[in-house]
């Protein structure tokens, strides 16, 4: 095996369309299982469409392989994500990312 074929094949076009599969499954699982504001929400939906994937040949510790990220760019994610003391975690991200994650 040669280490610089492998590290060739790590960001190949070929693994970055996997990795965009991929990003894009657990990015329908979010958008499926995000919350969505009641009536005081000045923003019902927001979170719901703010999913976004972003895809690189240069990710990773090293930037040396193919990667993709699912994110959400409400500016209050993390707290939907996460929890705050009055509100609890949703784990929209963790739980899509179990969900849709696989092959």
């Amino acid at each position: 095996m040669s280490k610089k074929g492998v590290g060739q094949l790590l960001k190949s076009r070929m693994i970055q369309a996997d990795m965009l599969a991929r990003a894009e499954r657990i990015e329908d699982a979010a958008v499926g299982i995000a919350p969505v504001g009641g009536p005081s929400d000045p923003h019902p939906g927001n979170y719901k469409g703010s999913f976004k994937v972003t895809t690189t040949a240069r990710g990773g510790r090293r930037k040396d392989r193919a990667t993709a990220t699912v994110t959400n760019t409400a500016y209050y994610a993390r707290w939907v994500e996460y929890g705050t003391e009055k509100v609890p975690a949703h784990h929209v991200l963790l739980r899509a990312a179990a969900a849709g994650g696989g092959g």
